[in-house]
């Protein structure tokens, strides 16, 4: 992930756009790695994903700026929906059925969203696309509550993963051969506890070589405290 001063650069490493949503929020246990924080960051996103064009984005920020009230509403949505997929596909990583409730609430969301859904001619193929031509802050949402239903019901569920450091929560899909990756990157998550694990085994290291330095000399220290042996000249009573 990185950052300009401006704008921020979204990670779009998570192989689905479900989990990209989801992954928009990192180490959940402390809540430290917010990065949609209003509905600016949501249009930014969705503009960086590919999910609307660069001109629909420019029209949802000028929309936003005398209809906030309504932009704040679809946000609030629009976190709830993202905490919702990352309960039930956190439940799919541990080999866990998600809760009752959460799929109840996805399938609401997914109720609501499939009422736009068209399919269209494309010369000699057909294709998903949506209704309406004039964009909305919703229709940010749509492609991604389809796609959580596409991969939901695709064997690519299986592979789907979560990133094994304690600072991360972020999900994936495991498309390595032997399906044992359990870094979201190598090059942050995965190079950050192999210099944490180095870390440990080389303080344990000092801590042992310290202990042995210390050794000898705690037996020298234990013998000199132990007084006189019997038969020593301080050991001989007076008479």
């Amino acid at each position: 992930m990185s950052a300009t001063a401006s704008v921020y650069e979204f990670d779009f490493s998570g192989g689905d756009l479900s989990l990209d949503f989801v992954n928009t929020l990192g180490d959940r246990p402390r809540g430290n790695e917010e990065h949609l924080r209003s509905w600016r960051d949501l249009v930014a996103w969705a503009e960086q994903a590919g999910v609307v064009s660069k001109r629909a984005a420019a029209s949802l920020r000028s929309d936003g700026q005398t209809r906030s009230d309504a932009m704040a509403r679809t946000f609030s949505r629009a976190i709830g929906l993202r905490e919702n997929l990352y309960r039930i596909f956190h439940a799919q990583a541990g080999g866990a059925a998600p809760a009752r409730p959460d799929l109840a609430a996805f399938n609401e969301a997914l109720s609501g969203v499939m009422g736009h859904a068209r399919v269209e001619s494309h010369g000699p193929e057909f294709i998903w696309t949506w209704s309406g031509d004039v964009p909305t802050i919703d229709r940010v949402l749509w492609p991604v509550v389809r796609a959580a239903a596409d991969l939901l019901v695709s064997p690519q569920r299986a592979r789907v993963r979560e990133c094994a450091s304690d600072r991360c929560s972020w999900l994936f899909i495991d498309q390595s051969p032997t399906r044992r990756r359990r870094w979201c990157s190598m090059k942050t998550c995965g190079n950050r506890d192999k210099a944490r694990r180095f870390y440990e085994r080389a303080h344990a290291s000092r801590g042992s070589e310290a202990h042995g330095r210390q050794g000898p000399k705690a037996r020298r220290l234990k013998g000199s405290e132990a007084g006189p042996k019997a038969g020593d000249p301080g050991n001989s009573g007076s008479s």
